[in-house]
């Protein structure tokens, strides 16, 4: 009892000293009040002065006050298009109101505008639908209305939001929080339900920590409980989303999981996080992991490892677009690599523009063996022994022994001679080592 008490005791402390950093100050938060609403009075002016029919909304972590502090803001702003408006020129009337707003246009699936207030503040204007029935939604920010209205009258209380706010910020820093493609984590809105159904952020990580990984089992959470059997959920639900290690159905639409975007890869790294913490509780769990490269090149030295700095650059536009292509090209130079190398250690760094800087640490592979064609294959065996210097046959094959007598950088220079036109089609423009 007396340990139980100390560790109780132990967290609660911690977390009382995160609460102190991850709160946005009262002074962050007048600049922000006061720059949305001069910004809100003018795009509503244009909006009137243009006769669109059309509400204007504020949302996402700001509207909910769930905003952790972080070194710049993003401000979601809503714009409601009256049902008249087809849905492929919402996005050109949003260009219409923000007319001399130095908007920049990103393009997705249905195009936003970004906005850049200060040099830590920033504006993201996005047109939606008008809708009454979810099923009405042609988009996923159709329903972000609903969403903001949902946390507001579920989430109230000021112990609530600040459970919320301990789970944001410890996303945040185990790299789980974001449900873009090269995040692939938890997104706002599901963190928000998680920590209320839990009631707690401790709750919440102690049931992350339990949650059988191993089982066929989905972790299937229904907070409105719109359906009654589990069946239900997989005829209701897209099989393509039903593939997260959470299913976490939306309150305000039954046939969507909120957390669809959530990877196994980083719900396991998340739980491995939620159950370090829990063993051994610290504020360093709250803070943004940053590589010291200069300690990791050295550290892989003294153990006789090769290190690698990379930094890759994609022609597409920066952001969920952007960062996507990038984690996936580093993915694909992983498993090129392992052909030769044991990797050690690797990572993966997204600069939020058109670049990402990836790292390896690695060592040769002994004695590697290449699987050749089929002994009655005449034509291509001919090849790989011409190709091969060292080769022998089993079970019909033929095989052949390389010794890896080359660097990890050489592996590199030589992979992108030969492979410029993978890039292209991988929308890579440029492969280069740093270090």
């Amino acid at each position: 009892m007396i340990n139980m008490a100390k560790s109780k005791k132990n967290i609660n402390s911690v977390l009382k000293e995160v609460l102190l950093l991850v709160k946005p100050s009262e002074k962050e938060m007048k600049e922000i009040r006061e720059r949305l609403q001069n910004f809100l009075k003018k795009i509503e002016k244009s909006r009137k002065s243009n006769r669109i029919n059309a509400q204007i909304f504020v949302g996402g972590s700001f509207a909910k006050k769930t905003i952790i502090k972080k070194d710049s803001y993003d401000i979601d702003i809503f714009i409601r298009f009256d049902k008249k408006y087809k849905s492929e020129i919402i996005s050109n009337l949003t260009e219409k109101i923000l007319a001399g707003e130095r908007a920049v246009r990103i393009h997705g699936s249905r195009d936003y505008f970004k906005i850049t207030a200060s040099k830590n503040l920033f504006f993201e204007v996005i047109p939606v639908k008008f809708i009454k029935n979810p099923r009405e939604a042609e988009n996923i920010t159709d329903l972000s209305y609903s969403h903001v209205n949902y946390i507001k009258k579920k989430i109230k209380s000021e112990k609530l939001l600040e459970e919320i706010l301990l789970a944001k910020a410890f996303c945040y820093a185990n790299g789980a929080y974001g449900a873009e493609s090269y995040v692939s984590g938890f997104s706002g809105y599901g963190l928000e339900l998680l920590v209320d159904h839990y009631r707690s952020f401790i709750k919440f990580i102690r049931a992350v920590s339990k949650f059988n990984t191993n089982s066929d089992n989905k972790i299937i959470i229904d907070i409105e409980k719109h359906h009654k059997k589990k069946s239900n959920i997989l005829i209701d639900i897209n099989e393509a989303k039903l593939k997260s290690p959470i299913i976490l159905i939306d309150p305000t639409y039954k046939q969507r999981n909120v957390l669809a975007a959530l990877s196994e890869e980083t719900f396991f790294n998340f739980q491995k996080s939620c159950k370090d913490f829990l063993k051994k509780p610290s504020i360093d769990f709250f803070i943004q992991k940053v590589v010291n490269i200069e300690k990791l090149k050295e550290s892989a030295k003294n153990k006789g490892y090769e290190f690698s700095l990379l930094e890759i650059k994609t022609e597409k536009q920066e952001g969920d677009i952007a960062g996507s292509k990038l984690l996936k090209f580093y993915r694909h130079l992983n498993s090129e690599a392992l052909h030769f190398f044991e990797i050690k250690a690797k990572g993966f760094e997204y600069s939020g523009q058109k670049t990402a800087r990836v790292f390896f640490v690695a060592k040769k592979k002994n004695n590697l063996k290449i699987t050749g064609p089929e002994i009655n294959d005449k034509n291509n065996l001919n090849k790989f022994k011409a190709k091969h210097r060292v080769i022998f046959i089993k079970n019909n094959r033929i095989y052949a022994k390389i010794s890896v007598n080359f660097t990890l950088k050489d592996f590199f220079r030589n992979w992108k001679t030969k492979n410029s036109k993978k890039m292209r089609d991988m929308h890579i423009i440029r492969l280069e080592i740093i270090n």
